[in-house]
């Protein structure tokens, strides 16, 4: 058995070595879970070209591609931030009142739909961005467009 007793670091660990010069210069995002989920689909129909070309630089890696594809994860970041500064521009209060209930609501979206109606229609009218949930089928009316859901608590 080590005689040595074991040291537990509870301090943050922050890498400051710069990146190269060839990797483009982003600032973070800094939102929280609840904003990013309540802006998902709209940073996904304006960001799709560059989701697409990070998720194939990352498939083409082979395992590296946290390394080698950080030029196509800026160019990501960078356009959610985009979305993020548009939604807080033209739908600040939909915006704040849709991702505060996710927030006091475990993030389930179906707790939220009164809220999210509002968001998703100010958002298409100054953004013209359309929440789409892939793969839902096209004799399908999509669980963010009915009159009653199935779980809720039918608060219109």
């Amino acid at each position: 058995m080590s005689t040595r007793q074991p040291r537990f670091n509870q301090q943050v660990l922050v890498d400051t070595t710069p990146l190269p010069d060839s990797i483009p210069k982003v600032r973070e995002i800094g939102a929280s879970s609840a904003p990013l989920l309540s802006a998902a689909y709209f940073i996904g129909a304006r960001c799709k070209a560059y989701n697409d070309d990070y998720m194939v630089c990352k498939t083409q890696a082979n395992g590296t591609g946290e390394i080698d594809c950080l030029k196509e994860g800026r160019k990501v970041t960078r356009c959610a931030a985009s979305v993020l500064e548009d939604v807080n521009k033209h739908c600040l209060e939909e915006f704040r009142k849709h991702w505060e209930c996710l927030e006091n609501n475990n993030q389930q979206l179906w707790h939220c739909r009164r809220f999210e109606r509002p968001l998703n229609k100010c958002v298409f009218d100054n953004l013209r961005l359309e929440k789409v949930i892939p793969g839902t089928p096209s004799n399908v009316t999509p669980v963010h467009l009915r009159e009653r859901q199935i779980y809720s608590q039918n608060l219109t």
